[in-house]
């Protein structure tokens, strides 16, 4: 039986990249991962096959709406469901594959099979126990039933995200049970496919945590292409017969009941903290009110030896947040200072148009009395964005009234997932408004619209 520095369970994208950086750092390192391939939900049922149908669907979109427009004539493409499938599989398998090949680079072993904890310092995997200096918990999480509704996930008319990644077909119809970003994203897959898709919100906006403005035009957006929405609306219950289901749901405002019916009904109310069958309780292992693994500022749970980063953690859901805690443990245990800034953290939905966001909300600093100002621009300022028929949105960076420190930013337009990073590098440096704008941005970018908010927060934008 090996003897290992850290033994980390769960390979998804905090597991993984933990798992590289400790094996970077010296540690003597493994893996414990039941499934068949590596990568965890992220890269084989959620992120990346997700981002596969979304490029694929926006393909057509773009082949229906705007192919024409440029010139370019021919007969629409037809929708191939079987061939999407397998091209959605196609890059499930590079990615995990790649991260199979990282682990032999790494020299990382892979304990096959679901791990359980019986005592600190000892990782269980089928029949074997493991010994370790330390046990890293990130586990991920799993789907979360919708609150005190009648909802069973049969995987045929009520699906899940995973479910939906994997139709048998493109359905007619589809009521997505919850506003945020799993249902936006997959929703809007199958809108662009030909399906007839109502969203259902308990909340009285889609994107609940969004900057309110951002939410209200990604909204306006999403109808254009034909989403519909039904908002502050609580769903009670879900029938199925015949392969069809009824939707129950009551209007908040006035208790209304009403019925809806749909061919899938696809339930993404959030995600919870996958924990079940890790042997917690018995160790003793304190968790929180909302059932995630309560860890100090160096993710050490409330028994030595036995650490979590992740979803199972406090904190958002977020791939790129695991990966950074895993970097972080990695460095602390390696002796280093590891430091995770969570004010940093951007978040993505990944529709067309994209919608990012970091730090701060104009709701948020309203609430603590911040004096602060507002450079907003709009995309349709944008050559570039103009040219590429993506001039839908704008740019929202927020800044303090008096130190003119970047606060946070919001974006809804072309490629706002990508460039939103400009704005965290800059408030990772502390930057001002005025530093953003006085930096030189190639021309034509959709990155103009970044300076172009930022000169908004001064003396005005060039092209507005």
């Amino acid at each position: 039986m090996a003897q290992y520095d850290v033994i980390i369970i769960g390979s998804g994208p905090g597991g993984y990249v933990c798992a590289i950086r400790c094996a970077q750092l010296g540690l003597k390192t493994a893996v414990a991962e039941g499934r068949d391939t590596l990568g965890g939900t992220c890269l084989n049922i959620g992120c990346i096959p997700s981002k596969a149908l979304l490029h694929a669907s926006h393909q057509l979109h773009e082949a229906e709406h705007n192919f024409a427009k440029m010139g370019l004539k021919g007969k629409t493409p037809s929708v191939d469901w079987k061939q999407m499938q397998s091209y959605k599989q196609d890059v499930i398998e590079q990615n995990t594959k790649g991260i199979e090949f990282l682990f032999k680079k790494n020299k990382i072993d892979w304990l096959k099979g679901w791990a359980s904890i019986p005592a600190a310092g000892k990782v269980q995997v089928g029949d074997e126990t493991h010994e370790a200096k330390h046990v890293i918990i990130a586990s991920g999480s799993d789907v979360a039933p919708v609150p005190g509704a009648d909802i069973e996930v049969d995987g045929k008319v009520v699906v899940d995200s995973e479910g939906a990644l994997s139709l048998p077909k493109i359905p007619g119809s589809m009521v997505v049970v919850g506003g945020g970003v799993i249902g936006l994203e997959l929703g809007s897959v199958y809108a662009r496919l030909g399906a007839e898709v109502t969203v259902i919100e308990y909340l009285d906006a889609i994107t609940p945590g969004q900057d309110a403005e951002v939410a209200k035009q990604f909204q306006k957006l999403l109808q254009k292409q034909g989403l519909k929405f039904i908002t502050g609306a609580a769903v009670s219950k879900v029938d199925t017969k015949g392969g069809k289901a009824a939707v129950s749901y009551k209007l908040r405002k006035d208790e209304s009941e009403h019925d809806l019916k749909a061919d899938i009904v696809l339930v993404a109310t959030g995600r919870k903290p996958h924990t079940e069958g890790l042997g917690l309780d018995a160790l003793g292992v304190k968790l929180t009110g909302r059932g995630q693994i309560a860890v100090d500022d160096d993710y050490r749970t409330s028994v030595d030896g036995i650490y979590a980063i992740g979803d199972v953690i406090e904190g958002p859901m977020l791939a790129h947040k695991a990966e950074d805690e895993g970097m972080a443990i990695a460095e602390i245990l390696a002796g280093q200072a590891g430091h995770v800034n969570y004010d940093v953290i951007p978040g993505v939905i990944y529709t067309h148009p994209e919608v990012a966001s970091v730090g701060l909300t104009e709701e948020q600093l309203k609430e603590e009395g911040r004096p602060y100002k507002v450079g907003k621009f709009s995309f349709m300022g944008n050559g570039r964005a103009k040219a590429n028929f993506a001039a839908e949105g704008f740019v929202k960076l927020l800044a303090d009234k008096q130190t003119d420190r970047i606060l946070g930013c919001h974006v809804i337009g072309p490629m706002a997932g990508d460039l939103i990073h400009e704005v965290c590098v800059a408030m990772e440096f502390g930057a001002a408004a005025e530093d953003l704008a006085r930096t030189c941005h190639a021309h034509p970018t959709y990155s103009e619209a970044m300076r172009e908010a930022a000169l908004a927060c001064g003396d005005g934008p060039i092209h507005a």
